[in-house]
């Protein structure tokens, strides 16, 4: 009920807003036009907007992988689309649906069924990156291979 009231309000507030700047929008005067948008009010929609942090680094690098929407924005910045770590341990290669863990904590696992052999490595590094659409894949030093992977942990 308190959700319908206050979209009501803000609805209210929006057409007069809009009617206000229709009757500035009509004056010929610039000194009377600048004069009439400064006057004004801010709508009741800009004062209950939300405020949302920018995530630092190590928060960002966290919950890559676990965020509920899966495609990034157009507008997401390249920062945003991969995170580079490293396997914990060694790492000879890996099979469908096998989980990966690496040094930053994060578990994944491989998705897309592939699988592969290498030469056993201590500690490899790794990029995650997140494709237009979404998906992850882990880009393993070393190989050319980059499997899918959805982040479980």
């Amino acid at each position: 009920m308190k959700a319908l009231f206050l979209l009501l309000f803000v609805s209210g507030a929006a057409l007069a807003d809009d009617a206000a700047m229709l009757q500035c929008r009509s004056l010929a005067d610039i000194a009377s036009r600048v004069k009439c948008y400064d006057a004004i009010p801010l709508g009741a929609a800009a004062s209950i907007a939300p405020v949302t942090a920018v995530p630092t680094a190590q928060q960002r690098e966290q919950s890559f992988g676990m965020e509920t929407v899966k495609a990034p924005k157009a507008a997401e910045p390249e920062e945003n689309k991969s995170i580079s770590s490293s396997i914990a341990g060694k790492f000879d290669g890996w099979s469908g649906n096998e989980l990966i863990k690496l040094s930053n904590g994060q578990v994944w696992r491989i998705v897309d069924g592939s699988s592969a052999v290498l030469a056993p490595q201590n500690n490899p590094k790794v990029t995650l990156e997140r494709n237009f659409i979404g998906t992850f894949f882990l880009k393993i030093e070393g190989t050319n291979n980059s499997p899918k992977v959805r982040r479980v942990q």
